[in-house]
């Protein structure tokens, strides 16, 4: 949203969680200030990059000036019971060993509820432990001129060959880093898999299917490498959230498209994966939400009607077939982002044609929901478990 009125400082960070722009530019995203805490957004920050950065108020605290001004200190109280209230009243459907945590009914109380507290998020800058090796901007192929590179996390006790897990950072294939993903790459690499965390082409050096090409070349890369610091080419997972979800299905079910390898390196090497996690991630841009969603059109460079054949080739939805890798779905129910119809689609399509997929819808949780930790504890044991029973132990 716009969030107007009130000074900014410089270097602040709010969480994302799906916030749109109220005005009529839609998706909110700067970089001179704000960096969102969150992982794989499809927007940087808490601000709108069409509206002066002096006039901006980070939503959370607008939303808190607003229950004052209108409510009065007196029946903040009110409020924050209604908050808990909504939240608990929330009956999340069960997952593997527990259910997911309780959402909220909706994105505005969630606000409310990191604003006042009620409500943590990761910490995306923690320390790197003294057990894992960290290898900065490797480089593993070119995209037409341009050096791609990606970032390692070895655990330094690696006794045999070990699953690959690869990672991919969202923000509308046109924002974020690598580096967004420090917090899961660490995580990961505690528990003994090897990690790299990948960056590919935005749409302002080139539109799709660039950053679908620099992905497929980093699993080409990794899997012409990956024996030579301790990892199982044979075993290799894409994990991504939103434009990184898309790229990670990308990968995992299209690997049987020649046009869409590149040519970036190890061109002798199978850019297929064996396994898949999808958060919060488009699969079918073919539906009104893809034709009609800036952030779509813009990185395909054609209208629907101009090209309907192009946002076909940028489905992910239109690769399944009965021989892909194992899929988890991990989605939030109040994303107004990617809306849940899109996992939905997904679950319908692996279910159809028998590919082994395991599917939890977040109830009460918005886009970029594993910003929350609680959800981010809920998020990553779901994908232990799954990469353990799809990869195999470490």
């Amino acid at each position: 949203m716009c969030f107007r009125g009130t000074e900014v400082v410089p270097g602040q960070r709010f969480p994302y969680f799906s916030a749109g722009c109220e005005c009529d530019y839609g998706m909110a995203g700067t970089e001179a200030v704000g960096d969102t805490v969150g992982f794989g957004t499809d927007s940087v920050s808490f601000f709108c990059e069409h509206h002066p950065v002096e006039a901006q108020t980070p939503q959370p605290r607008r939303l808190v000036v607003r229950v004052l001004k209108y409510l009065g200190i007196g029946m903040l109280a009110l409020v924050l019971a209604v908050v808990v209230t909504a939240r608990v009243a929330l009956h999340a459907k069960p997952g593997v060993g527990k259910e997911p945590p309780a959402g909220y009914a909706s994105t505005e109380l969630l606000y409310l509820a990191y604003a006042t507290g009620q409500l943590k998020t990761v910490d995306r800058d923690i320390p790197l432990p003294d057990s894992i090796e960290f290898r900065e901007g490797v480089e593993y192929g070119k995209g037409g001129d341009v050096p791609l590179q990606l970032d390692l996390y070895l655990p330094k006790d690696l006794t045999g060959p070990t699953p690959v897990l690869m990672l991919v950072h969202g923000g509308g294939w046109s924002k974020g880093h690598r580096s967004d993903y420090r917090y899961y790459c660490i995580k990961f690499a505690e528990r003994g898999y090897v990690v790299a965390t990948v960056s590919y082409r935005l749409k302002k050096d080139a539109l799709f299917p660039a950053a679908v090409e620099d992905t497929k070349c980093a699993v080409r890369w990794m899997r012409a490498n990956a024996e030579s610091f301790g990892g199982d080419p044979e075993r290799i997972a894409m994990i991504g959230g939103s434009a990184g979800g898309h790229l990670a299905m990308m990968a995992g079910y299209s690997s049987d498209d020649k046009e869409l390898e590149g040519t970036g390196g190890n061109a002798e090497m199978s850019s297929r994966v064996q396994a898949v996690v999808n958060l919060y991630g488009p699969v079918d841009v073919t539906t009104p939400y893809g034709r009609t969603h800036e952030t779509v059109t813009s990185y395909l460079g054609k209208s629907y009607d101009e090209a309907p054949e192009l946002y076909e080739r940028c489905s992910p939805l239109h690769y399944v077939t009965d021989d892909d890798a194992p899929t988890l779905i991990l989605h939030g129910t109040i994303d107004e982002l990617v809306p849940i119809s899109q996992a939905e689609l997904l679950d319908e399509a692996l279910e159809k044609v028998g590919v082994a997929h395991e599917y939890y819808p977040l109830e009460g949780w918005p886009h970029t929901m594993d910003v929350a930790q609680v959800v981010n504890d809920y998020c990553f044991e779901r994908m232990l478990e799954f990469l353990e029973k799809h990869l195999g132990k470490k």
